[in-house]
C-alpha cells in the first residue's frame, strides 16, 4: 500500500492520454473545436437569455428547460477549452486540481443533464396525463424545490465522489482518457479502492438507473392517454414533443452508461470508450438547444422576437 501523504497529489502534473491526430491535423482540429465551443456558448447562452426576459415563458416546463443550458455550458466549458488549448501546445499535461475539477464538473454535467430531463419527462407526463391537476402539483414553489433539490444533490454526490479519490495518495500519472474523470482517476491509486468501487456502482445505479424507471412509467403512461384520446392534433402534437424528449434522454442514458462500464473491462476498446465519452460532451450541447429551441414553438416564436428587437435597437 502507498502511504505516501495524499497532499502530495496537489502538486503533481498528469498526463492524459495522446490525441493521436495524423500530421498536419492540429490546426484544422483546433479551429474545429474552438468554433464548436464558440457554437454551443452561443446557442445555449441564446435559449437560457430567452427563457430569463420573456415573461411568457415563465412556466414549468420552460423553468425546467433553463437549467438545460446551463449544464450544457458547464460540459463543453470543463472539456473543449482545455482539449484545443492542449492541441495548440502539443501539451498533453494537466495538474492534478485541474483533472479534478474538469472531473468535477463533468460528472456535475452527465448527472444533471440525467436528472433535469428526467424532471421533465415527469412535468410532461402531469400536463398529459393529469391536465386537471397540473397547476396544483407542479407550481412554482414545487418547480423552485425540485430545480434547488437537483443542484444540492449534484453538489453533494460529486464532492462524496471525489473526496473518495482526493483521500489516497496517487502512484501513477498517465490518466487512461483524453478528460478527466472519476473512473479513470481511480486507476491511478495504488490503495485499496473497493470503496471508491463500491460507491461508482451504486451512483451509477442511483443516478442512472432511477431516472431510467422515471422515464419508461412516464412515457407508458402517456403513450395509453395518448393512444385514448380523440383528438388528433392534441396526439400528435403530444407524441412529437415527448418523443423529441425521449430520443435526446436515451442518447445520453446510453452513452453515459456504455462509457462507465467500459472503464470495467479492459477487454473494451479505448477507442470506442474515447469516442463515447466525447460524444457525452459534444453532441448534447449542440444539439440540445437546435432541438428545443425549434421543436418547441413558444420558446422558436420568442427568439424571434428577440432577435427583431436587436435589430431595431442597431438600426
Amino acid at each position: 500500500m502507498n502511504t505516501s501523504d495524499p497532499l502530495s497529489n496537489w502538486a503533481m502534473q498528469l498526463t492524459l492520454q495522446p490525441l493521436d491526430l495524423p500530421p498536419g491535423q492540429e490546426y484544422p482540429v483546433f479551429v474545429l473545436g474552438t468554433l464548436t465551443y464558440m457554437i454551443i456558448l452561443l446557442c445555449n447562452t441564446l435559449v437560457f437569455a430567452t427563457i430569463v426576459f420573456t415573461k411568457s415563458l415563465h412556466k414549468p416546463m420552460f423553468l425546467l428547460l433553463l437549467n438545460l443550458p446551463l449544464m450544457d455550458m458547464i460540459g463543453a466549458t470543463a472539456f473543449l477549452p482545455q482539449l484545443v488549448t492542449s492541441i495548440l501546445t502539443k501539451n498533453r499535461s494537466i495538474s492534478y486540481p485541474g483533472c479534478i475539477f474538469q472531473a468535477f464538473l463533468i460528472h456535475f454535467y452527465g448527472a444533471g443533464n440525467l436528472l433535469f430531463l428526467t424532471v421533465m419527462a415527469y412535468d410532461r407526463y402531469i400536463a398529459i396525463c393529469l391536465p386537471l391537476r397540473y397547476n396544483s402539483i407542479m407550481n412554482p414553489k414545487t418547480i423552485m424545490r425540485l430545480i434547488i433539490a437537483i443542484w444540492f444533490t449534484e453538489i453533494s454526490f460529486n464532492m462524496a465522489l471525489f473526496s473518495l479519490v482526493a483521500r489516497f495518495s496517487i502512484c501513477r500519472t498517465h490518466i487512461v482518457d483524453i478528460f478527466c474523470n472519476n473512473p479513470s482517476m481511480n486507476k491511478l491509486l495504488c490503495d485499496d479502492t473497493k470503496v471508491n468501487n463500491y460507491f461508482g456502482l451504486i451512483s451509477i445505479g442511483v443516478i442512472q438507473g432511477i431516472p431510467l424507471v422515471i422515464i419508461i412509467y412516464t412515457y407508458i403512461q402517456i403513450l395509453l392517454t395518448c393512444m385514448m384520446t380523440k383528438q388528433a392534433d392534441a396526439r400528435g402534437k403530444a407524441l412529437q414533443t415527448c418523443g423529441t424528449h425521449l430520443v435526446v434522454f436515451l442518447f445520453f442514458e446510453f452513452n453515459v452508461a456504455i462509457t462507465l462500464i467500459s472503464h470495467r473491462f479492459e477487454s473494451v476498446s479505448p477507442y470506442l470508450r474515447r469516442a463515447m465519452g466525447v460524444s457525452i460532451i459534444i453532441f448534447p450541447p449542440v444539439l440540445n438547444p437546435l432541438i428545443y429551441g425549434l421543436k418547441t414553438k413558444e420558446l422558436q416564436k420568442s427568439m424571434i422576437t428577440i432577435f427583431k428587437r436587436v435589430r431595431l435597437a442597431y438600426k
